[in-house]
């Protein structure tokens, strides 16, 4: 089964001429992106076992992500790409959802799945259903994919995970059956969320930083415990927090902020914006 892009032609290009032009601008010259010329560097130590990484519209997004994923090609070239995304979408009682199967398309090309190590994450957690329909019109993980696919090449492998039950229960299970599957892998996961919706500038970047703290802190339990104690609308937080689990369990013990921002910073209209965040997790 090949998911076909949801997105492309809306939230981000939907030509592979114009996608990559955008890309490139966002890691290049774009005023909040990293302003680097990317390059893979093959040689570097792989350190970095995760990324915290936005899902909005590349016009506001895009930049900012970008930090994450040029810190990921200056680290190494990694052989497998976890994406854990948070269900916006779709109506269903199943604690996560995976594909086992086939691969997702992006004006940049196909991209297989991982079906073997996919496989056993599905059948060696029962919270962890193998269910592609979910997938189908949610955007957190396409988002992030074609920034793998131009830096790594359309057929990456990869694993496309939704969780739908944020618990701190079921987020644990996950992020624990997750570190399992990839311990003997070149893996990296990248955990999809943005941050504060539509509150003013000051407020979110102050209800941002309490979840931000959490996360470098790689405490799952006190970036849950903020969210819900302070009403911060972090859409991911459940996506991160299995991703610090994970991360943890595969011997990260440390974790950079790398870029902040809002939509703000795009549209110059402060007064109600969407927060976004980079960040690495790493050994």
């Amino acid at each position: 089964m090949i998911r076909e892009p949801r997105y492309s032609g809306s939230w981000y290009p939907g030509t592979k001429k114009e996608l990559e032009s955008q890309l490139e601008n966002f890691f290049k010259s774009h005023k909040l992106g990293p302003r680097i010329t990317l390059e893979v560097n093959d040689s570097g130590d792989r350190k970095i076992v995760s990324l915290v990484s936005p899902h909005a519209g590349y016009v506001y997004s895009g930049a900012i992500a970008a930090h994450g994923f040029a810190q990921l090609a200056l680290d190494g070239r990694p052989d497998l790409f976890i994406i854990i995304g948070i269900n916006h979408r779709s109506y269903t009682s199943n604690p996560a959802s995976i594909q086992t199967k086939g691969g997702w398309k992006t004006p940049l090309g196909i991209a297989p799945i991982a079906e073997e190590i996919a496989r056993q994450i599905s059948e060696s957690n029962e919270k962890i259903h193998n269910d592609p329909g979910t997938h189908a019109a949610e955007h957190s993980l396409e988002l992030q994919l074609p920034f793998l696919q131009y830096i790594y090449g359309a057929e990456i492998k990869i694993i496309p995970i939704i969780i739908s039950i944020p618990t701190l229960a079921n987020c644990r299970m996950i992020g624990t059956t997750v570190a399992g599957a990839i311990q003997d892998e070149n893996a990296v996961i990248i955990a999809s969320t943005d941050f504060t919706h539509f509150e003013d500038g000051k407020t979110a970047k102050e209800q941002d930083q309490k979840a931000l703290d959490a996360i470098l802190q790689l405490d799952e339990e006190l970036l849950i415990e903020n969210v819900k104690n302070h009403g911060i609308s972090m859409c991911g937080y459940g996506s991160t927090a299995a991703t610090i689990v994970a991360s943890k369990n595969l011997g990260a013990k440390h974790a950079e902020l790398l870029k902040y921002g809002n939509s703000g910073d795009i549209t110059g209209d402060y007064s109600n914006v969407v927060g976004y965040g980079s960040l690495k997790i790493f050994k």
